[in-house]
């Protein structure tokens, strides 16, 4: 039977629908190159402190790192993709976000800052939203989609690695501690990214609790509360 979580998903076992990995290579149009194109991997994949094993990140000053390791991305936000970007080809598969992992019955509304999953044989642990940058944009020829995905809060996530060990697609993503039921990802990037922390400053001060957010949105919040 499944555990009751406070803000969980109706089921705290999910499935990997896919993995994505991808090369550091040249970024069409554009001066500097990216690993934002990411293709699926079949069988099992090794999960390393800074990431899946095959997977490159180009620019390490702002992607990567052991609290950037794996980036989550729901399938669920295809279809209000699909629709704001006319059915672009890039969102026939995953991976058209940049995304490792791709799940479907899992969003920001649902996972919280802090949360541990045992993915495979691997425990990771949620560490921050992404924040979606100029790579986006160019990569959808482009749309606005760095500018959506901040106002509708669909733009993922990222975990740091607990436990290394594998993973595959069909295996378990399964919810085994949650600290801070209340911080969900939708809410934290709201305070950081969005511009809620205007109208929420006793939130950005209560955010200070939580001591897993990564230390580059921890920054954040100081700046932001001045």
């Amino acid at each position: 039977m499944a555990r009751t979580w406070h803000n969980a998903p109706m089921s705290d076992v999910i499935t990997v629908r896919s993995l994505q990995c991808g090369k550091v290579r040249a970024f069409r149009g554009a001066d500097e190159p990216s690993a934002i194109a990411k293709a699926p991997v079949e069988g099992p994949v090794m999960v390393h402190r800074l990431g899946m094993a095959g997977d490159e990140q180009a620019d390490l000053a702002v992607h990567g790192g052991p609290d950037k390791a794996i980036h989550h991305y729901a399938l669920d936000h295809y279809p209000f993709w699909r629709d704001a970007l006319a059915d672009h080809p890039l969102l026939q598969t995953p991976g058209a976000f940049g995304e490792n992992i791709s799940t479907e019955g899992l969003t920001e509304e649902a996972v919280c800052i802090g949360d541990r999953w045992r993915l495979g044989s691997a425990l990771v642990e949620v560490s921050q939203g992404r924040q979606p940058c100029w790579k986006v944009d160019h990569r959808f020829d482009g749309a606005r989609v760095n500018a959506t995905m901040v106002r509708e809060r669909k733009a993922g996530w990222y975990y740091r690695v607990i436990e290394e060990g594998s993973v595959c697609a069909g295996d378990r993503l399964e919810l085994v501690d949650r600290q801070w039921p209340d911080w969900t990802v939708r809410r934290v990037f709201g305070l950081l990214i969005a511009g809620d922390h205007k109208r929420d400053r006793a939130g950005l001060e209560a955010l200070g609790e939580v001591t897993a957010l990564a230390e580059p949105w921890a920054r954040r919040r100081l700046v932001l509360l001045g």
